[in-house]
């Protein structure tokens, strides 16, 4: 990565993009691709909105739902050991251009992982933009070292988002395109996910979706953070996360150019008294106890909706945002031992429902013959703990008092055999 792009090590990300000139510039030469762009959403955004009622959910196997994410050069070692004790069979690493020479290190990596399935991310920068032959060179070098044991790439992250090294969405197609081409001459097998637009800005989705250029995705990648609106149940225009989800899965829908597949392959909240790891401002950080009830959430309302095939967090080991602290000692947070017992409750589980009553929420699954519920609420109630039930806490610890306090934390309610 060159100047006047740089990484952020803390928040692992690129910085900020200060050249005001030269985002100027780059943008006044991609003008025609944000015209496209608006006629686009222009047209596809209400038909989707129309048609949302049509589409039909899927069946979601909850075994490959939980995906996490994995900074394979972070704590290594403990990172494996880690995930083997979080019981995912899913995970999402990512892999920058720029730094070819860590391939070796990589695959190791990805077969210290034995079974798991991997979606690779594979991240851009500007020289792979421009220079479409020096993008093929390395893609066909990561196609070929690792095809085998990668069952998604996730080609190239964030089109919508200048810092990241994409001026429009034309620039985006040009690039997946690239990788497309070579999928289909030396590399079928390749499963391509792409477009990869960060946060609800679906008008940039849509031009990634219905356009002319001659591609296809096998599946659609969507960094779907709503981290700036707090609770995954907040409005933005009107739109809560079940909302969003439901659109985007519409608009993949009605698409001619992917499957009818989606994978979150980013989403966290920033915690609070992180800073500089954290990647967003103080005032988009949350206490560690909401992070842990907001992912959980996020999780439960994903799945409930039955159009996500997978949920990658962002990330295992990360101060600023992560279930483990490696800022000084490793430092488990509360949310790690909630994110093992929602995996291992929602492991070979089959969707039954989603009740929502006035903010109060109950996701319902079956779970080896016996009906779980899992019950929050946005507004602090109670419920009787009957003597049918067998209630644990979102961290596993077994709860026998008479009276439920549901609130922001979930419940995991067992229902017993009553005959």
């Amino acid at each position: 990565m060159k100047e006047p792009f740089k990484w952020d090590v803390y928040s692992d990300q690129p910085a900020q993009l200060k050249d005001k000139n030269y985002k100027k510039q780059m943008r006044k030469k991609e003008l025609f691709s944000f015209v496209k762009t608006f006629f686009i959403s222009l047209f596809i955004l209400p038909f989707s909105l129309v048609m949302m009622p049509f589409v039909k959910r899927k069946i979601i196997q909850s075994n490959t739902f939980f995906s996490m994410g994995v900074d394979f050069e972070r704590e290594p070692a403990l990172a494996l050991e880690l995930l083997d004790e979080l019981g995912t069979e899913r995970i999402l690493l990512r892999f920058k251009l720029w730094e070819m020479d860590k391939i070796h290190a990589l695959k190791d990596f990805i077969l210290a992982c034995g079974n798991k399935k991997i979606i690779l991310k594979i991240m851009q920068d500007r020289e792979h933009i421009e220079d479409a032959q020096l993008l093929k060179n390395d893609l066909r070098t990561l196609f070929r070292e690792l095809g085998r044991d990668v069952e998604i790439f996730e080609i190239g992250s964030t089109p919508n988002r200048a810092k990241w090294g994409f001026f429009s969405v034309d620039e985006y197609s040009r690039f997946y395109k690239t990788a497309y081409d070579l999928k289909e001459k030396e590399f079928p097998h390749a499963k391509l996910i792409g477009s990869g637009v960060i946060d609800f800005e679906y008008y940039f989705t849509a031009h990634t979706l219905f356009n002319f250029f001659k591609f296809r995705y096998d599946g659609i990648a969507s960094l779907l953070y709503v981290d700036r609106r707090g609770a995954p149940e907040n409005l933005q225009m009107g739109f809560d996360l079940s909302d969003k989800i439901a659109l985007l899965s519409t608009m993949i829908w009605l698409s001619p150019k992917t499957n009818n597949i989606l994978h979150i392959t980013e989403t966290n909240w920033p915690i609070i008294g992180t800073a500089p790891y954290a990647p967003t401002s103080e005032y988009e950080c949350v206490s560690e106890e909401l992070y842990r009830d907001f992912m959980l959430r996020y999780h439960f309302l994903a799945f409930a909706s039955q159009q996500v095939d997978s949920v990658s967090w962002h990330q295992l080991i990360a101060p600023g945002y992560g279930l483990i602290d490696n800022k000084e000692d490793v430092k488990k947070r509360s949310a790690f031992d909630a994110y093992k017992f929602m995996v291992q409750n929602l492991k070979n589980t089959q969707f039954l429902r989603m009740d929502i009553t006035r903010d109060y929420y109950i996701l319902q699954c079956l779970k080896n013959n016996t009906l779980l519920q899992i019950h929050w609420s946005l507004k602090p109630t109670t419920l009787h703990n009957e003597e049918y039930f067998e209630v644990f806490s979102c961290q596993g610890k077994k709860i026998q008092e008479q009276t439920l306090h549901i609130g922001s934390s979930p419940l995991y309610i067992y229902i017993k055999d009553t005959v």
